[in-house]
């Protein structure tokens, strides 16, 4: 019997204007995207090789009736943020009279809302996906295909880049870990992943950095664990030395960024292994400085410390932190708000997401809120929106109006660019010698001219913005681009603001 063959397009729904999407600054270097849709790539090198596939990240480009007509099945992954955007695409797809498969963590707990969908594959695609390609062949399919197991990472295989335009992203992405030890109340990484860190083989991660090499990739590679360090051994026993020993044979021509938590800053050998291996930036969840909120929430790695003191241990060991940070928590006293913006303020974390606190499904926060009929809805998925699905303890008004007084003070010009400053005081640029990727260079231009006209002479921030300039090159030249990098920041960050967050209020 002649095997099946399909031809499989991968489609990626555009995210709105949010804090994470930084379409504001991307504009400032030519770039369409932050980041690639790894989850889809990943799925679509798990797809029998000789089908046809092709991908269309929405964010890059539209999606045409040409892409429709040539496909047997539409696979779409999408986060709850890109809802609307989904439910076009699934739209069209219907119409179109295409087969739709869907995945991701939209879909997780919610599938029933999507009757245009053909067949929900679930969970991890390492579990569920071979039992839908199974039945596909035989021609019965289930709607739904789920799986309570958590895979083998190690079967994973390297991601298809080859479907991508690499020119349109701002950086790449590889995955080392799923899972977190830690079980905070309002995170739905442990209910998706488990609490035991399931990590790839240090050959397997190196594998997926050789095949970004010679796609011709010498920029950023976001590692997307959700706890960098949750498998702290494997980490440092086995994947920092490979990373060392290989950007060094690469000329360390790449830079990484991840995610992990506070407890980071007590490890002196791994934050100067991380930096040694190319690691530039990390993403932490601050969350508050109430310690009563940190136990409500089961953020237990944040308590009983300083939290100012342990932001500046990691900048002075070399690598930028963006933070996150919540209001919202049932402990929350009245003067959380000011104690936030003198946390952000004095950190030095320019990058500071500050959202409300929101339940997704499948959280012990869920849970509960929902035993105590304190749900409203859905999550919207987006982080910093100004909007909460659940009824606070404290009244809404005077939530709402304390987060938009956060955000108001953290990123009018001036405290932003006190932040720059405050940073790159404490900041240790590191002093590791680095090829330089010539074919960057006319974007960097680009960006740096850009931002005197946008910036230096149109923008309301231009006395900041030539005061920070004027600073850096005097008291941390070598910190120059990373001082313009965080001005175009700060550019995206006020437009998300009052785009949306001020609006809605």
């Amino acid at each position: 019997m002649e095997k099946k063959h399909f031809n499989v397009l991968l489609v990626y729904p555009e995210f709105p204007d949010t804090f994470w999407s930084f379409k504001h600054a991307l504009r400032f270097i030519g770039k369409k995207a932050a980041s690639p849709p790894l989850g889809l790539l990943t799925v679509a090198a798990l797809l029998p090789a000789d089908w046809p596939k092709k991908l269309v990240d929405l964010n890059v480009r539209a999606l045409n009736d040409e892409d429709l007509a040539w496909a047997d099945m539409v696979m779409i992954s999408a986060m709850i943020v890109q809802r609307e955007s989904a439910a076009q695409v699934i739209d069209r797809c219907h119409a179109a009279g295409v087969k739709v498969v869907a995945g991701g963590p939209l879909f997780m707990g919610n599938w029933e809302q999507f009757d245009k969908v053909d067949t929900f594959v679930l969970n991890e695609a390492e579990s569920t996906l071979p039992e839908f390609l199974k039945d596909l062949e035989s021609g019965e399919t289930r709607r739904v295909y789920t799986s309570g197991e958590f895979p083998d990472i190690r079967q994973s295989p390297v991601p298809l880049w080859q479907l991508l335009d690499l020119h349109q992203y701002n950086s790449m992405s590889v995955q080392f870990s799923r899972g977190c030890p830690y079980n905070c109340e309002f995170c739905n990484v442990t209910a998706m992943f488990g609490r035991k860190p399931r990590t790839k083989t240090t050959a397997q991660v190196i594998a997926e950095l050789n095949a970004l090499f010679s796609l011709g990739w010498r920029g950023s590679v976001f590692f997307v664990d959700d706890n960098f360090i949750g498998a702290r051994q494997q980490v440092k026993n086995g994947l920092l030395p490979a990373l060392i020993r290989w950007r060094a044979g690469k000329m360390r021509r790449m830079s990484f960024y991840t995610q992990a938590t506070i407890d980071l800053a007590d490890d002196d050998d791994l934050m100067h292994m991380m930096v040694e291996a190319g690691f530039r930036m990390v993403f932490i969840g601050i969350e508050t400085p109430e310690e009563h909120s940190l136990i409500e929430c089961g953020k237990l790695q944040n308590r009983g410390r300083d939290l100012v003191k342990s932001v500046k241990r990691i900048h002075r060991a070399g690598m930028q932190v963006q933070g996150g940070f919540i209001v919202g928590f049932d402990n929350d006293p009245p003067s959380i708000f000011q104690r936030q913006v003198e946390l952000i303020q004095k950190s030095g974390i320019v990058t500071a997401m500050v959202g409300l606190l929101q339940a997704l499904p499948d959280t012990r926060l869920y849970q509960r809120l929902k035993g105590e009929n304190r749900l409203e809805g859905g999550s919207s998925g987006d982080n910093v929106d100004g909007t909460t699905n659940i009824v606070p303890v404290m009244n809404l008004s005077v939530l709402l109006r304390g987060y938009h007084y956060i955000l108001q003070q953290i990123y009018a010009p001036k405290a932003y660019y006190e932040r720059i400053r405050t940073f790159l005081q404490d900041f240790q640029v590191p002093r590791l010698k680095t090829l330089i990727d010539w074919r960057s260079i006319p974007q960097y231009i680009q960006a740096f001219f850009r931002a005197i006209y946008r910036l230096g002479i149109r923008g309301v921030e231009r006395i900041q913005f030539w005061r920070i300039a004027r600073w850096t090159l005097f008291h941390r030249p070598r910190a120059f681009a990373t001082a313009i990098t965080l001005a175009i920041y700060g550019f995206h960050f006020r437009r998300v603001y009052e785009l949306h967050v001020q609006t809605s209020g």
